[in-house]
């Protein structure tokens, strides 16, 4: 039998979830991987990552079929387009520039042939592209790994890569073309034996489930300044914040027709063990003065359980803090400009 034609994949955001995602890929023996990189570009070009993994085990100096500083325009350099598209940069649409923008070399508006995967976080992710490219597949990437970029370069997995893709609904491609796809990807990412990826029938209850702790631990701890177990120790930190604003989460996805799980919020709170003390994605964001993912994480699901009518006194609190906070972040970056100290009268 003829050996399968590897499927080229540009993976953008070679971070913690990516360069995991790109080894996954790569040992599997179905795809030909490029990464591209922005910070950490230096430290992989040259030296490969350096990888701790409970999957992998350590791995030295190890790099994909290629590296790049940004993202290929395949005009210009006469490629070929990709098979698939994986991004796995951070989501934030209220910084530019957008993410539509940013992969455009890559990917142009017209494609029908490269299918776009989506592994980050958030409601409503899909809408930007079914916009800006109406004839793209998109899937849905719902990533449950433990992985953090410890320094440039320096991956260390904690805890298992589990990954659930499925197809987001695009009303303009017929929906077996967008499984088919889903399923083919599922394939060459598990290949390797190696994690666990799987196709899902229902990406928006996975991804509501998943907002049960990012919309609120997320940010509860990003704003506090507690880790995960910290907040669990804190006076009324769960009691009297966390779980009513994982209720709200859990009623406003019933609103919109999804029904989680009876005890899905104490499952969330109690999800990392207590002593490990997790700094979630946005606490240490804010701690590295970086801006958050606040606006897909918190504000989209927000906006459609306010819609429904359903009453969020709680995350409304959460997400104007976390607006406050990302306009300082602006206003130390230098996006903000703001009146000139009046000088005290003499």
């Amino acid at each position: 039998m003829a050996e399968k034609q590897k499927k080229s994949v540009l993976v953008v955001g070679g971070g913690a979830v990516g360069a995991i995602a790109a080894l996954n890929l790569e040992i599997g023996g179905l795809a030909t991987v490029t990464v591209v990189l922005r910070s950490n570009f230096k430290a992989v070009n040259e030296g490969g990552y350096f990888i701790e993994s409970c999957d992998h085990g350590i791995l030295k100096g190890w790099k994909p079929s290629f590296v790049r500083n940004e993202v290929p325009d395949i005009s210009a350099e006469k490629l070929n387009p990709y098979d698939y598209i994986i991004l796995t940069t951070k989501n934030i649409p209220d910084i530019p520039p957008s993410i539509s923008s940013l992969i455009s070399p890559a990917l142009p508006p017209n494609n029908t042939h490269t299918t776009l995967v989506l592994i980050q976080n958030g409601l409503n992710i899909e809408r930007p592209f079914l916009k800006s490219h109406p004839s793209t597949a998109v899937l849905s990437g719902v990533s449950l790994i433990g992985s953090a970029e410890t320094a440039p370069s320096i991956i260390v997995q904690d805890d298992k890569d589990r990954l659930l893709i499925g197809p987001f609904s695009n009303p303009s491609l017929d929906p077996s073309t967008s499984s088919a796809k889903a399923q083919e990807f599922v394939e060459m990412y598990g290949r390797g034996g190696k994690t666990e990826c799987v196709y899902s029938e229902n990406v928006l209850r996975d991804r509501w489930r998943k907002l049960v702790y990012n919309a609120c631990l997320n940010p509860i701890c990003a704003i506090t300044g507690l880790d995960t177990g910290r907040i669990r120790l804190a006076d009324q930190g769960i009691e009297g914040i966390v779980r009513p604003a994982m209720r709200e989460i859990v009623e406003a996805a019933k609103a919109r027709g999804v029904e989680l799980e009876e005890g899905v919020v104490g499952t969330m709170i109690e999800i990392d063990p207590l002593d490990i003390y997790l700094s979630p994605s946005m606490l240490a964001d804010v701690r590295k003065g970086n801006f958050i993912e606040h606006e897909n994480l918190l504000g989209e699901p927000l906006r459609e359980g306010l819609a429904a009518g359903v009453s969020m006194p709680t995350l409304t609190v959460i997400y104007n803090i976390c607006r406050t906070i990302q306009w300082r972040t602006r206003e130390a970056r230098g996006f903000v400009e703001i009146p000139p100290k009046r000088k005290a009268a003499e």
